[in-house]
């Protein structure tokens, strides 16, 4: 199946809204979690939406939605450089492999029904292109390891990752990889 990979601009706005639903997806977290931690539990979802409402229409766009041949958004993956990020460098277990200023694919959201259908890889392929467009040296994530821990993931999956080129750089934890893939060979 094949799906359209576009980044996520004010234009845009709608169709995440729809995707992530009244609820705002991962428990209202609205793509608030990498920016300001577990702090966007304890505020109010329509703050968070607000907040990356603002994220987005001050630009450059933070990441990229996959739409279906219908224009119905089916996935979203937040892309952004790692240092929009810094709620990575407080978590120990993410905290930065080494000083290479790297962009993050830091979650991924794939709308219900639409699962285990090749919108992940789909989204990951673009994100290579889109941060190699953006001048970065190579792209960053932080899925689960399925084969180590059946935890559900807002991350993606470390098998899918390795299937598109990702290669472990750190392991501080047996369940959470960090995974990298260099840009050099990456068509923009």
């Amino acid at each position: 199946m094949s799906f359209a990979i576009h980044p996520l601009t004010p234009d845009r706005w709608p169709a995440l809204e729809d995707l992530f639903g009244p609820a705002g997806a991962v428990n209202g977290c609205w793509c608030m979690h990498g920016r300001i931690g577990a702090a966007y539990r304890r505020r109010p979802r329509t703050r968070n939406k607000a907040d990356f409402r603002a994220v987005v229409q001050q630009g450059p766009p933070p990441g990229l939605l996959a739409f279906a041949a219908d224009d119905l958004a089916v996935g979203w993956c937040q892309l952004t450089p790692r240092t929009a990020l810094p709620e990575l460098d407080r978590n120990w277990r993410l905290r930065a492999v080494d000083d290479v200023p790297v962009w993050a694919l830091s979650c991924l959201y794939i709308r219900k029904g639409w699962r285990r259908r090749g919108v992940s890889a789909a989204l990951i392929e673009g994100a290579l292109r889109a941060a190699k467009r953006a001048g970065a040296p190579a792209l960053e994530a932080y899925p689960f390891d399925a084969a180590v821990s059946p935890s559900a993931s807002g991350s993606g999956y470390a098998s899918t990752f390795a299937r598109l080129g990702f290669r472990t750089v750190a392991r501080r934890i047996p369940a959470r990889p960090i995974m990298r893939h260099d840009l050099a060979g990456i068509g923009g």
